[in-house]
């Protein structure tokens, strides 16, 4: 398809604002010619931002280009900086990419839309780098031709066209674009599929990239339905009383594609990458099918699945704390508690502390250590804090993050106002202190904001 204003206009994704991702390159540059052309004829916002990697020494330059070609077309142009060097291990395309795509979604405004320049033949790269890789339906989808993403979305306008159409647009237009080295370097994979593979194939199958992309919307399509099915399977299985977990009596009722299906999407929905297919079959036959009370558990870099009391929960990585850690507390302003979020406390009406004896005693915070006891409000006779929290069945990686706060040296209530002492509760049918703890966010949830690893 022949690349033009009109073409072009007829695949854009209906908005207002768009911010268009430009690294300088003939790709970007094509894409933010077409953007201010349309600009020009119907009154859009059009925003650039350019994302310095700090990796090649051409970056400053590279960023002092687009500015300059931003200014010649009277676009703002935001430019971000970024630590994009891979660590040791990691794929230095992979770091650069999530550096970046990171970066930009934390920019976008709701109602933004996030333009970039991928285009056909890029489809065809990514759909042959999932196929080599093993990737299953959700990979060989590959790209996405609109997403959300972050408080916006994510469009790929000229993924209709091949790098021979943007590069005649570019020539016809008389446009200036930058090359990076990193292009022709072979050792990455993409770089060796654009520059060796393809060429080959195409010399045989001159519609090798179209047939690619449409292969990929097949997948796109299959994995659509998939989705569906687990989304079904995940309702189905989701307990009524604690979302977010899964009741493991119905899990284990579904066979063994099933419960695969349902555990990759499970844990897709909340924010996490799922694990490769082997870790995956660990998780459903030794935390899924494992018979008995047992509370196994298998951890990944993204996360941990763990079994208690009958219901499967997911937990990303938690942020570090000290258990160790006491700290003096006024009560009056809000406490951070490093790595477990922050306490504060409220004069409301009903269950909690004694306000008189709130202000004249010395507050401090801390957490369980050996032999901690508990009065409850309401009960008589002490108990080992460890034997209340298995009666309220709260799981084992949770307790030890319970903030307990004392009053003269004694404890007064424990999980913020969850379990008070006795000795410091005021009447219920007062106006009592109540203590509130807003733990740390258990899970970054992007409500499938990933871009489907673009290049």
């Amino acid at each position: 398809m022949r690349l033009s204003l009109d073409s072009f206009r007829a695949g854009l994704h209906p908005g207002s604002t768009y911010r268009v991702a430009f690294s300088g390159g003939l790709d970007s540059a094509v894409l933010l010619d077409l953007m201010c052309e349309v600009r020009r004829v119907s009154g859009i916002g059009v925003r650039a931002i350019h994302v310095h990697h700090g990796i090649q020494p051409e970056a400053d330059a590279w960023s002092r280009h687009c500015a300059a070609v931003a200014d010649r077309y009277g676009v703002a142009l935001d430019i971000l900086q970024v630590d994009g060097r891979s660590r040791p291990g990691d794929s230095p395309e992979a770091a650069a990419r999530t550096a970046r795509y990171h970066s930009l979604e934390a920019l976008l405004d709701p109602g933004d839309i996030l333009v970039t320049a991928q285009h056909l033949d890029d489809q065809a790269e990514t759909l042959l780098l999932q196929l080599l890789r093993g990737a299953g339906l959700a990979g060989l989808a590959a790209m996405p031709n609109a997403v959300a993403f972050g408080a916006g979305i994510l469009h790929r306008p000229l993924l209709r066209f091949g790098r021979r159409d943007i590069l005649a647009y570019a020539q016809e237009r008389g446009l200036s674009w930058i090359e990076d080295p990193s292009n022709r370097d072979e050792r990455y994979d993409r770089n060796f599929i654009r520059r060796r593979i393809l060429p080959q194939l195409a010399g045989r199958w001159p519609a090798v990239a179209a047939n690619l992309t449409r292969s990929a919307g097949h997948c796109a399509e299959a994995a659509g339905l998939l989705d569906r099915l687990a989304d079904t399977l995940m309702a189905a299985a989701t307990a009524a009383d604690e979302p977010g977990t899964l009741v493991l009596e119905i899990v284990q009722r579904l066979q063994p594609d099933e419960q695969r299906l349902l555990l990759r999407r499970w844990i897709h929905k909340r924010g996490l990458r799922a694990p490769p297919a082997k870790l995956l079959e660990r998780i459903r036959k030794e935390v899924v099918e494992t018979a008995g009370d047992r509370t196994p558990m298998i951890a990944w870099a993204e996360g941990t699945v763990r079994r208690y009391r009958h219901r499967l929960h997911l937990l990303p990585p938690s942020a570090d704390f000290d258990a160790s850690w006491t700290a003096a507390w006024s009560g009056e302003t809000p406490l951070t508690l490093a790595g477990n979020g922050c306490l504060h406390a409220a004069l409301c009406p009903g269950p909690g502390i004694d306000p008189d004896k709130w202000r004249s005693g010395r507050i401090t915070v801390r957490y369980r250590r050996a032999g901690d006891r508990l009065e409850p409000a309401g009960r008589r006779g002490h108990h080992e804090l460890k034997k209340l929290f298995q009666e309220a069945g709260l799981p084992p990686w949770l307790r030890d993050r319970q903030p307990i706060v004392c009053i003269d040296g004694r404890i007064a209530s424990v999980g913020g106002s969850q379990w008070l002492a006795s000795e410091f509760a005021g009447a219920p049918e007062r106006v009592n202190i109540v203590v509130h703890w807003t733990p740390e966010p258990v899970m970054d949830c992007r409500n499938g904001s990933d871009p489907a690893s673009p290049p």
